[in-house]
């Protein structure tokens, strides 16, 4: 992912982004010269080095972490086709504006390692599912007993330890101010699913 300095999201940033999402791709090298493993996937990151998730066993994407450990979890959000129309500036022929993409996305990359051991996977699996269905009574995961410790054979669950963040916000930032109105305002009227987020990146008139 090409990031330009006007691009770059600092931490300050990218954090409270990240903390408001919890489904991206995961990406790991394909084995033996295939194509490379992508995976879209819930996780749960709060915020430390840790990402957890867990994948069904036959999951293919365990033959590649055997092979390369080297993962990474990639989350986009907030994207928008931007017409050149709207970058096009007052002097110029709209249709001869220059055309891109608004979007925030976080690339974390570390080391993951498999956690196969029953006791450790429900409690890990327990703290996936107070994230993610928080409404629901809190129970121990017990190995072996119901509803779900019976169902842990079934899946494996990834620990994957982030070494290194990307994080890019590619908003226009280095322009001036009376594009990101046009662009605001061109957001709202055509009023996709995602313009709405994308416009609350840019910078006010």
């Amino acid at each position: 992912m090409l990031i330009h300095p006007w691009d770059h999201a600092d931490e300050a940033t990218w954090r409270p982004w990240l903390a408001a999402r919890d489904f991206g791709v995961l990406a790991a090298n394909g084995v033996d010269g295939a194509p490379p493993m992508l995976v879209p996937t819930h996780f749960l990151y709060q915020g430390g080095d840790e990402v957890l998730l867990h994948l069904a066993r036959p999951n293919p994407f365990w033959a590649a972490l055997d092979a390369n450990p080297r993962l990474t979890l990639a989350v986009t959000d907030d994207y928008a086709f931007i017409p050149g129309t709207w970058r096009a500036t007052p002097d110029m022929d709209p249709d001869h504006g220059v055309p891109t993409s608004f979007y925030t996305s976080v690339h974390l990359t570390g080391t993951g390692t498999v956690v196969d051991d029953p006791a450790e996977k429900g409690v890990l699996l327990a703290r996936q599912f107070a994230r993610f269905q928080p409404e629901s009574k809190s129970e121990p995961i017990v190995p072996g007993e119901g509803p779900f410790g019976r169902m842990l054979s079934a899946i494996r669950v990834l620990r994957l330890h982030v070494e290194e963040v990307r994080a890019k916000a590619k908003y226009d930032a280095h322009k001036d101010a009376a594009l990101a109105t046009r662009v605001r305002t061109g957001l709202t009227a055509r009023g996709l699913p995602q313009d709405t987020a994308a416009a609350a990146h840019l910078h006010s008139a």
